[in-house]
């Protein structure tokens, strides 16, 4: 647990990377075999893209450093529970465990609304551990969209 709580901490200093850009401040990064091998956070305003998200652009990163679009023997942590496309390409991708902090009642596709990373009928299912730092990846949050709300 000791190693999943650092980890995490990596991925929340992603998601303050967003924060400053006026991002949706989430943030990931991909542990393969012990090592982090790619780190990201949201860009989807700055990039203009809809598949900017954190952990699709970690994933990305990741397949280029490892050499091939099987992320093997790695784990993914993410500071917001996974959206369906990004369940998906956790899936796709062949992560082995993803570690993430906050539930996303709205779109989270691992626990809140559906669990698409352990459906059955799919090829591969990826281990799960939620709620890690919980606490503050759902406050970092919480503070952008009070920010954003402020602003109006």
């Amino acid at each position: 647990m000791d190693n999943h709580h650092f980890f995490m901490g990596e991925a929340l200093a992603e998601a303050r990377k967003a924060f400053e850009k006026g991002e949706v401040p989430i943030g990931a990064v991909v542990v393969h075999r012990g090592d982090i091998v790619a780190r990201a956070h949201n860009l989807r305003e700055t990039a203009k893209d809809p598949t900017a998200h954190a952990e699709i652009l970690a994933l990305q990163e990741a397949s280029r450093v490892l050499g091939g679009w099987r992320i093997l023997d790695s784990v993914l942590y993410v500071t917001l529970e996974p959206c369906p496309m990004c369940a998906g390409a956790l899936v796709m991708a062949r992560i082995d465990c993803l570690v993430y902090g906050a539930k996303d009642p709205k779109a989270g596709a691992v626990e809140s609304l559906m669990n698409l990373v352990q459906f059955p009928k799919l090829n591969h299912q990826v281990e799960v551990i939620g709620g890690v730092r919980e606490t503050e990846c759902s406050n970092i949050l919480k503070q952008f969209f009070r920010k954003l709300r402020d602003k109006k």
